[in-house]
């Protein structure tokens, strides 16, 4: 249909239909009330919490025991829609990390395609933060997240010392 026809629709309808139809979309929809619930009261720490919660749950599940890289960086993208502070960015996606480097310490080594995203997330957050003017304020989780991978293999360390060096040296 396209945002511009469906802006005529919506101005077309008077005030009644339209908080009816904002309505109807919000109780059917989780995506639409997390965003309205946030447009309405932007409460960012409760908001992180949730996400942070759904990140922890893409690595160790409430049910079964199957890890979700896709389900935890999905959490990071709708937090990001929401367009948060950087700051709590930032902090999310060091917790994404940290979330796989303590998978990785628990159950032993995983693949390629695993470190390849925790590296690519720290990477970005790294990014972020530099942006932002913070980097200092995450060095010393960013370092022990470094450290915390000695020994894990397929060059995971080495691949997080050399993005560490590259922000912080």
């Amino acid at each position: 249909m396209g945002i511009k026809k469906v802006k005529l629709a919506l101005e077309s309808l008077d005030k009644r239909h339209l908080v009816k139809l904002v309505s109807e979309i919000y109780r059917k929809d989780k995506n639409v009330r997390t965003f309205l619930d946030y447009y309405f009261n932007p409460d960012e720490s409760t908001l992180f919490k949730k996400h942070k919660a759904r990140v922890r749950e893409g690595f160790y599940p409430k049910r079964g025991d199957d890890l979700s890289l896709s389900f935890a960086r999905q959490a990071i993208n709708d937090f990001k829609k929401h367009e948060p502070s950087k700051e709590l960015l930032v902090d999310l996606m060091l917790y994404y990390v940290e979330c796989g480097v303590k998978f990785t310490n628990d159950y032993g080594d995983i693949d390629e395609r695993f470190y390849s995203s925790v590296e690519k997330m720290y990477l970005s957050a790294l990014e972020t933060a530099r942006k932002e003017g913070r980097l200092d304020k995450f060095k010393e989780r960013a370092e022990k997240i470094m450290h915390d991978t000695d020994g894990i293999g397929w060059g995971f360390h080495d691949q997080l010392a050399y993005y560490y060096g590259e922000y912080y040296m």
